[in-house]
């Protein structure tokens, strides 16, 4: 139900089959560089307590974004499935 693409192919970078879709309405880009200074930031909101880390970005004209662990993410769209059947 989940399939990678190679690089340099257009669109997503993880498609998903239509039952796959259903449960997680979402699609996927990845990227994977040698540093990204997001993560410096997002360890230092992982510093401020017990709770779920949740760091926002926003860059001049664009819209702000979410980051959050992807496991933990995965996991919610999973719950939300079985409580949603």
């Amino acid at each position: 139900d989940v399939r990678s693409t190679s690089m340099g192919n257009g669109g997503e970078d993880v498609q998903l089959s239509p039952a796959a879709r259903k449960l997680f309405p979402i699609q996927i880009e990845c990227k994977n560089k040698a540093k990204y200074a997001v993560y410096k930031d997002y360890e230092q909101a992982k510093e401020h307590g017990d709770y779920t880390p949740v760091l926002i970005i926003k860059q001049n004209n664009s819209q702000p974004l979410a980051v959050v662990d992807a496991r933990w993410l995965l996991e919610k769209l999973k719950n939300e499935n079985r409580q949603s059947d």
